[in-house]
């Protein structure tokens, strides 16, 4: 007999053990099978397991278990990646609190060598935490970003697109992080709007005594590389000053005034000061008038030789305090004025000022590279689930600008470029493949310099659905596997990853890397809010397994992640869907203290009985729109058909309705709902499995002690295919005509207040020969569902009912003697009052204009949703209203 309670503290470690050594991770070796893959989105090998993590990898895993019991040789390939930026940050203020010497005094190799034994002793948090989660990833095909076979592959990539001229050397501006003194991605730099300043300052225009060009700027500091002003071609105040020159200010440079559209004659004083060493835009005006770029920063951010002496060696915002004061003592400071800015800060500190910088570094041809990512979607041969994330996709690829992949850090896959005495740059994939080039180009052999950079860590991961399956190398693994099958993966790195994998995919293997792409909802709090630390709403995953176990938590993130809807978590939440695995476990234990064993070779086909005839019908329903919905990737509809058909169907309705069987007099009739009731319970276990694994394997194990020998573990059991001719209309129709007839019986009493010891009769009027014969044959088990008196036809409802409609029949609930009318009136006018109240307060907020500018959109929404449960919860009251009416 099963244990009262399922207790997932010690079931979960002991069942994940399990499945790991009796390899049911592995895809099956059978080369008939239809391969079905996913590679992980390679978390940092710094991380740990959040609640992004845990909704991502639950997806993953629902899909590769319901494909492994399809029978295809399912592979969900694991890895971490090695996070360049993160870990080396880790690694260096780990050192500095140990009182170790820092990077530069202690080497490259030496501090490599560090990051290695960090890794060695600190990694495989997250891994753990997966397997807590009950990721099913092939363990044994496990990779990292920097182990040997990957860094083969990113060092041929490298040197490949270079021969093909898709990779080059460039001096540009580039996103500089001061503290790691290393560029970093468009993408890991976060604008963060704060208060600030707008500085105006005077130039004095050359030969013009007393005149000035005033220019306004939020980074005074940056005025001492200015080369030019910028005034529109159209501006009337500045048409006689085009091609006139200004002194810059504390620099004493004559920089000219050219016309150009980028300066907007409508904001601030129309002419703009331009600096194309330091800001995005001013180099490409730099560009167009063929000025000069001055870089005046030092690499750690602070002002450089190029710059008056006065400033050399201050930090930029100690130089930029110095500037403003000394052009205020020259008269030359125009005016203040306070100024809400946009500020990019780099993304994982947010704490450190994020400065354009214009420095050498090596750019793959992003523009080249995407046009064969962009047919490839427009085609058709790769898919976004939901299809709107193509647009976003699309905007990205079509407007992509060159992809600066050089990062001046130590850990990572250093740029297999060597550098000559002259200069001269050999790109190969070995320094003695480079030597060698260096000896036919020079003549004579060469001493080479390595390229100090590391590659961005997402050029490595843009390979990640081919090298990990052994590219380079042709493997049995990456001809089975590649093109993968589905990426299970967030919106917010369709950018960093998504198009990238399909750029190189394309490129390298001449098919996408994978056929459909899933972007999975962001996790809010139940009020819909982002989760952040700030607002202490975080949720972690573990707490919640820990707490409630992890099918509860799996079983939640699923039901809740429906396409284009964010995810609304509570514990609440949670709570419920382990009440869910309760059910089950309850209703398990029933059929065992009924006697509902399995039968060697039963036949759900042969059934006779009615009810029994039904759970087979709805048996064929459910599998139906669980695997139409999972091979849709419609995770939440999966989830809703299997909790309806478990908790609804078989334990609320088959299994109250078999009772009387079970406990009656008719042995063939209790033989064949006792076998039936353990086929579906079966059932029920292999349907849920994908999202709740561990309380499905527990119970399969233990229902499987009783009976015929079960044939392996449950994660290895075949999915289910039903044949449709199972579907029995006469059947369907009786015991849905009975569950529908209590349903409303049991929505009456609740609406009028009805008490639960009271049992009033039930009559039908208009009523076919067909119904009354239903009635009659199931009139035990309605009487004692819907706790009634008496069930009975008449000619017509009597007085002091409540009627409402059954098929062709009027059914009529006599409830005046158990309840006072005028009190219930009372009662139900009183709540319509106040939803009345909360509707017209809620609609009052809608339509104010202002609200709906100045609120967040989680707010709006949540107001919405106010109003739409509360219109709702007054009309069903409104009904009840109109229907105690009838009572008098």
């Amino acid at each position: 007999m099963l244990e009262k309670t399922f207790e997932p503290q010690s079931v979960e470690p002991r069942l994940y053990a399990q499945w790991e050594a009796s390899g049911a991770f592995s895809p099956t070796s059978d080369p008939a099978a239809e391969p079905f893959s996913i590679v992980i989105p390679p978390p940092n090998v710094t991380g740990s397991l959040h609640i992004g993590h845990a909704l991502n990898n639950t997806l993953q895993d629902v899909l590769t278990r319901f494909e492994r019991m399809r029978g295809k040789a399912a592979l969900w390939l694991p890895g971490t990646d090695h996070a360049g930026i993160a870990t080396q940050m880790v690694v260096e203020r780990q050192l500095a609190a140990e009182g170790n010497i820092g990077r530069r005094e202690m080497g490259r190799e030496t501090f490599v060598d560090k990051i290695w034994e960090w890794k060695a002793k600190s990694s495989g948090t997250i891994q753990n935490q997966l397997r807590r989660l009950g990721a099913s990833c092939d363990w044994t095909r496990e990779r990292f970003t920097l182990d040997e076979g990957l860094s083969a592959a990113v060092r041929k990539v490298f040197v490949q697109l270079h021969k093909e001229g898709l990779i080059y050397r460039d001096k540009r501006l580039v996103n500089w992080q001061p503290e790691l003194q290393t560029a970093v991605s468009d993408l890991e730099v976060e604008n963060i709007e704060v208060n600030g300043h707008m500085w105006r300052f005077r130039y004095p225009v050359e030969a013009e005594e007393g005149r000035y060009v005033v220019v306004a700027t939020t980074r005074p500091e940056t005025m001492l590389g200015d080369t030019a002003v910028a005034v529109h071609p159209d501006d009337e105040r500045y048409k006689d000053l085009v091609g006139k020159r200004v002194r810059l200010p504390l620099v004493g440079r004559l920089i000219p005034i050219v016309a150009d559209d980028y300066a907007d004659p409508e904001k601030g004083t129309g002419a703009v000061k331009i600096t194309p060493a330091h800001d995005f835009n001013d180099f490409q005006v730099g560009k167009r008038h063929g000025l000069e770029a001055i870089n005046v920063f030092t690499p750690d951010a602070k002002i450089n030789e190029n710059a008056p002496e006065a400033y050399q060696g201050l930090d930029r915002f100690v130089a930029r305090k110095r500037i403003v004061a000394d052009l205020e003592a020259l008269g030359l400071l125009d005016g203040i004025d306070n100024h809400r800015l946009m500020v990019p800060y780099d993304e994982k500190s947010k704490l450190v000022v994020i400065e354009p910088y214009l420095t050498d570094q090596w750019y793959v041809d992003a523009a080249t590279l995407a046009k064969p990512a962009i047919a490839a979607v427009e085609n058709g041969d790769t898919v976004f689930v939901p299809k709107n994330w193509e647009k976003t996709y699309f905007e990205w690829l079509r407007n992509i600008e060159p992809w600066c992949v050089s990062r001046q850090l130590w850990w990572g896959h250093r740029i297999p470029a060597w550098y000559g005495p002259d200069g001269h740059i050999f790109v190969e994939e070995t320094e003695a493949e480079a030597l060698a080039a260096a000896k036919a180009h020079y003549g004579a052999a060469a001493a080479l310099t390595q390229d100090e950079d590391v590659l961005d860590t997402w050029f490595s991961s843009a390979l990640w659905p081919f090298s990990t399956l052994g590219w380079p190398e042709e493997t049995a693994d990456l001809k089975r596997f590649y093109p993968t099958h589905t990426l299970v993966t967030g919106f917010d790195i369709i950018f960093f990853w998504v198009a990238r994998m399909m750029m190189m995919g394309l490129h390298f293997q001449k098919q996408v890397p994978f056929k459909r792409v899933v972007i999975n909802a962001l996790i809010r709090d139940e009020k819909g809010q982002k989760m952040s630390k700030t607002k202490g709403n975080v949720i972690d995953p573990l707490e919640l397994i820990d707490a409630y176990g992890c099918d509860a938590v799996r079983f939640t993130m699923a039901a809740m992640s429906g396409q284009a809807r964010d995810v609304r978590l509570s514990r609440q939440r949670v709570e419920g869907y382990r009440n869910f695995g309760t059910k089950l476990w309850n209703a398990a234990r029933f059929t065992q203290m009924n006697g509902c064993v399995r039968v060697e070779g039963f036949d759900p086909a042969t059934v006779k009985d009615t009810l029994n005839r039904w759970i087979r019908g709805q048996a064929v329903k459910t599998v139906g729109e669980v695997t139409a919905a999972l091979e849709a990737c419609a995770f939440d509809d999966a989830a809703a058909a299997i909790y309806r058909f478990i908790w609804n169907v078989f334990c609320d309705w088959y299994l109250e309705l078999a009772k009387p069987v079970l406990n009656g007099a008719d042995e063939a009739a209790k033989a064949e709902t006792r076998a039936m009731t353990a086929w579906v319970l079966d059932l029920c276990l292999v349907l849920l499995h994908p999202f709740s694994p561990f309380i499905t394997e527990e119970l399969w194990a233990k229902l499987g002690e009783v009976g015929p020998p079960r044939e392996g573990l449950l994660i290895s059991q075949p999915w289910p295919k039903l044949p449709a001719g199972w579907v029995d209309a006469e059947a369907a129709a009786e015991i849905d005509w009975v569950v529908e007839l209590v349903t409303q019986v049991r929505s009456v009493r609740a609406e009028m207040n009805v008490p639960p010891a009271a049992k009033p009769p039930l009559t039908l009027s208009g009523a076919s020969g067909q119904t009354l014969a239903r009635l009659e044959r199931h009139k035990d088990l309605i009487l004692t569902l819907g706790r009634l008196g008496s069930a009975a036809p008449a000619e017509a409802a009597p007085h002091g009912s409540v009627p409402f409609v059954i098929g062709e029949a009027t059914a009529a609930l006599s409830i005046a003697e158990f309840i006072d009318i005028a009190a219930e009136q009372a009662r139900l006018k009183k709540e319509i009052a106040s939803f009345d109240g909360d509707i017209e307060r809620t609609m009052k907020k809608l339509g104010n204009p202002d609200f709906l500018a100045r609120a967040k959109e989680e707010v709006i929404e949540e107001n919405r949703e106010r109003l739409a449960e509360a219109q709702a919860a007054k009309a069903k009251l409104e009904a009840a209203l109109a229907r105690l009416a009838t009572v008098g």
